[in-house]
């Protein structure tokens, strides 16, 4: 690492900001360096996205001191922060879905030809040398809708290394990431690093905070706790900063009866994502869908809700048939739903917490075609209080919470309708480590009281504490039915990497 110059790239004292009743943070402190990587760490809710916001020109600071290259500043807008050289990855995409890969990237700074014209093929020509860069073969052309969560936030990524930043904040850029994408991912910010710039490194990963990060900065309940260097502490000691508590066992999985079949997939094919995918599910059980990236877990299980079409098979729930493509099918017949992606498909962010947790039983809470708040709540505390929701009052925006916050707003949403099956995508993708508990331990109680749970994550250990079976997806095929006795990470990532010719039948 280059010698970095006295005055810090950033410096955040004792910075607050309020939201009415709501402190999201009493004081945030932070210093970054020229030339060094520095880890910003804790719970959701901690004040770390209210402080990158205050940093990208989303929020104002209430009080405190905000430094860019030692003169104060404010910034009344997120253009006035990026021209002076901030560029900020927000923990979910926020791509325009119509436009193509390269107008994203280019987004209202597009380079002009002759005519006062967009040189539509210099911006080509600068985003396949960006995606040259990064290691990755995205179509320049094609249009942002339907990328995949793994794409989509390798555009943003794209998007800000363009910008030519001297300060790149990246808000857990590796969520939804293969392995080989973070080590390319990896690569690229040692080398910004090495040019002389500074980044900061959000992310619930401490695996990846030690191999790529220098110093680490640790937040709890809106407030700065301390700042050492990665080689001199260890996780323990961070998470014990962060949670000001003991965490019980990450995977507090215990023994469940295993009932009937609940649900059964038989012959599930999709042409071009996936072929002749069986398996079941039974009541108590809790069957993990394990793969790499890009694998066609998630297709499965929108195939499976309704969501998206399917060429052959069949799908049935204890014993009956659910029609293809219809998600209120899937709902009566008892499917649960938790997308991977929560704020775009599981989440209407300006809603109110009660609404989007009543939002699929709506239609048996009214009265004479009416439906009050009070009854919505009375029908929404229980879920609320159950999954211990974070929040002063239930006609909060669920815009204002924590990611974590709104990935149990949207389980308690689905659970609310009392479903027999329930398909979770990435249970715990973006959550700090002590919610990450308690989403595991919410599964293995259902699990417990015979709820069925199909459970996708892209996190081998998540798959290998929490499921009972995992079923291992390769190129859109099923190549290992794995008991949990026998499960370990080499015989996952193997029959993870089988190619079709070396395909072996699903025990």
């Amino acid at each position: 690492m280059p010698p970095t110059d006295a005055t810090p790239v950033l410096e955040l004292r004792d910075v607050s900001k309020s939201f009415g009743a709501v402190q999201a943070l009493r004081s945030g402190s932070l210093r970054v360096d020229a030339g060094s990587i520095h880890a910003l760490v804790g719970e959701n809710g901690a004040g770390k996205s209210t402080l990158v916001k205050i940093v990208a020109g989303v929020y104002r600071r209430d009080g405190g001191v905000l430094a860019l290259g030692g003169e104060s500043v404010d910034f009344d807008s997120t253009a006035e922060s990026k021209a002076a050289g901030i560029a900020v990855i927000y923990q979910e995409p926020t791509l325009f879905p119509d436009l193509s890969v390269t107008e994203n990237i280019f987004m209202g700074r597009q380079p002009m030809a002759r005519g006062g014209r967009i040189d539509r093929a210099a911006m080509i020509a600068e985003t396949r040398a960006l995606f040259t860069r990064l290691g990755v073969d995205i179509d320049p052309r094609r249009p942002a809708l339907g990328l995949s969560i793994a794409d989509q936030q390798i555009i943003e990524i794209a998007k800000a290394i363009s910008l030519d930043a001297r300060l790149l904040i990246m808000d857990e850029p590796t969520a939804a990431l293969s392995g080989n994408e973070v080590a390319r991912l990896f690569a690229v910010a040692r080398s910004l690093r090495d040019e002389g710039r500074a980044l900061v490194f959000i992310s619930h990963r401490f695996d990846e905070v030690f191999a790529l990060c220098d110093a680490v900065t640790v937040m709890r309940d809106g407030a700065y706790i301390a700042t050492v260097p990665t080689a001199e502490t260890t996780e323990a000691q961070i998470v014990s900063q962060m949670v000001g508590r003991e965490v019980a066992d990450l995977f507090p999985k215990t023994e469940a009866e295993i009932g009937d079949v609940v649900l059964d997939v038989a012959g599930l094919t999709t042409a071009g994502e996936f072929h002749d995918v069986t398996f079941s599910v039974r009541a108590g059980e809790i069957v993990g869908l394990a793969g790499l990236v890009g694998a066609g877990r998630s297709e499965i299980a929108r195939a499976i809700f309704g969501i998206d079409a399917y060429d052959a098979g069949s799908v049935t729930v204890d014993g009956n048939a659910v029609a293809r493509r219809n998600p209120r099918a899937a709902i009566r017949a008892g499917i649960a739903f938790v997308p991977e992606d929560r704020r775009q498909q599981g989440l209407v962010v300006d809603g109110s917490v009660g609404r989007n947790i009543a939002s699929v039983i709506r239609s048996g809470l009214t009265r004479a075609g009416l439906l009050t708040t009070a009854a919505e709540n009375s029908a929404v505390q229980p879920w609320a209080s159950r999954l211990e929701v974070k929040t002063n009052a239930l006609d909060m925006p669920a815009t204002t919470m924590s990611g974590g916050n709104q990935q149990k707003v949207v389980i308690a949403k689905w659970l609310a309708t009392e479903p027999r099956l329930l398909i979770i995508d990435e249970p715990t993708r973006g959550i700090d480590v002590g919610t990450k508990a308690e989403v595991h331990r919410l599964l293995s109680e259902l699990a417990g009281k015979g709820l069925a749970i199909l459970m996708i994550s892209s996190e081998l250990p998540e798959v290998l504490g929490m499921a009972d079976r995992v079923l291992v997806v390769c190129e859109g095929r099923i190549t290992a039915d794995i008991a949990r006795a026998d499960a370990t990470p080499e015989n996952v990532m193997a029959a993870a990497t089988r190619s079709a010719g070396d395909e072996e039948p699903a025990a």
